[in-house]
């Protein structure tokens, strides 16, 4: 008897319920089955997002848009997709920093270590074994392929993409890591979770750079997360006093979701706030030389942006606190090697700083100043005296609601 034929005496009646089983013993918190297809209404939403220039300077959501549409072409086999969460719910309230502006505040995913490493090893190892028990093939993701994740948890009933684009779980609320098993194994799916949203627009309304046109639709290019890390450049200063001290990442309008009242406090270790990035001090972060950032963030998904850009949205959120104390600890980075650095310095200068006090630095240090972007920080400070805008949205009345994408 071949040991194929002797494996497939074991296989079990039920393998989706098999594979549920396995998933929850390797300590994900949930499971759902989707067919391995993307409706045509999702496809035509992503185009739409695409061609309106929502994804900014994230190209890559440009590459290969056959494979985010079809996951068949990327892998011909691909018959279902096994969607895999793990709760990352807070313990704390996640916008208590707020009210801190000398502290920085950090997204509650990015406060230990790199969720995509160690859910990357349990993926590997509920594949391993489907390969051993089920006798298929699989392919694993987690953030690094072109898979619409959240569309696909939707479809395996997982939650739904809430106005704000983010997934909703009744039982998790918005705090889900996700990964993906494509499958050639042709599973029982899950029903797609209903949109349970209803008249809440509790996440539109709490965003600080209006990076929502429409429900449903995010414009990305105003987002504090792909402003403080996905975006390379100089942040435009309509966001900057927007920011305040949000240095990595935004949890404004997933922690305000009355659904998280249902989830539960995390008890993945990986995932327990280290004490140093809960409240962490402005002051001392801006002092950060490249080896101490890769020191202290070793391990961390905020490694990955490197210590310009990290110190640029420091930077920036020093210029909201309101407090010139710490103008000493600013001012040698007038001198940094990193434009970026360099324009956020005299940036919160000049909104730190008596008019008196910043045109002595300018008299100093522009005249040496070779970067064009800097020297436009020099010739218009921003004084202290600006204050946020009321206004509501960018967006003309006509902006319509194209629909969510993953």
């Amino acid at each position: 008897m071949s040991k194929k034929i002797k494996n497939s005496l074991s296989y079990p009646s039920d393998p989706a319920a098999a594979i549920r089983q396995k998933a929850l013993e390797l300590q994900f918190d949930a499971v759902g089955f989707s067919p391995a297809e993307i409706g045509e209404k999702t496809k035509a939403n992503l185009r739409e997002f695409l061609a309106r220039g929502y994804h900014g300077d994230m190209g890559w959501m440009e590459n290969r848009i056959e494979w985010r549409e079809n996951p068949t072409a990327m892998w011909d086999d691909a018959k279902s997709i096994i969607v895999l969460g793990v709760n990352y719910g807070p313990a704390d309230p996640p916008l208590a920093n707020l009210e801190f502006d000398d502290r920085g505040n950090i997204s509650v995913y990015a406060r230990n270590k790199d969720y995509h490493d160690f859910i990357k090893k349990r993926l590997k190892a509920l594949a391993r074994w489907m390969v051993e028990n089920l006798d298929c093939q699989v392919k694993v993701f987690v953030d690094t392929a072109p898979v619409l994740e959240k569309v696909a948890a939707a479809q395996a009933g997982i939650g739904w993409q809430g106005k704000n684009t983010h997934l909703v779980s009744r039982e998790h609320g918005s705090w889900l890591f996700l990964g993906e098993i494509y499958t050639s194994l042709d599973l029982k799916t899950d029903l797609k979770e209903e949109d349970h949203c209803g008249s809440c627009n509790r996440c539109i309304s709490i965003c600080p750079t209006n990076a929502f046109p429409a429900p449903y639709v995010l414009d990305a290019k105003r987002c504090i997360s792909y402003l403080t890390i996905e975006y390379h450049g100089h942040i435009a200063r309509e966001f900057r006093i927007p920011m305040g001290n949000h240095i990595y990442g935004c949890d404004d309008c997933i922690a305000v979701c009355p659904w998280n009242k249902f989830a539960e406090p995390t008890t993945e270790e990986n995932v327990f706030p280290r004490i140093e990035l809960t409240a962490p001090r402005l002051a001392d972060l801006v002092e950060l030389d490249d080896a101490n950032f890769r020191q202290i963030f070793s391990g961390s998904p905020i490694k990955r942006i490197g210590r310009d850009r990290f110190i640029r949205n420091v930077l920036i959120g020093l210029g909201n606190c309101n407090d010139n104390r710490v103008t000493p600890r600013i001012e040698p980075l007038l001198k940094d090697p990193s434009p970026f650095v360099r324009a956020m310095a005299v940036w919160a200068l000049g909104r730190l700083k008596e008019s008196n006090e910043f045109e002595i630095l300018r008299t100093t240090y522009s005249k040496e100043e070779e970067d064009a972007d800097v020297l436009k920080e020099w010739a218009t400070p921003e004084s202290s005296k600006v204050e946020l805008s009321s206004e509501k949205s960018p967006y003309p009345p006509e902006a319509d609601a194209f629909g969510p994408l993953g």
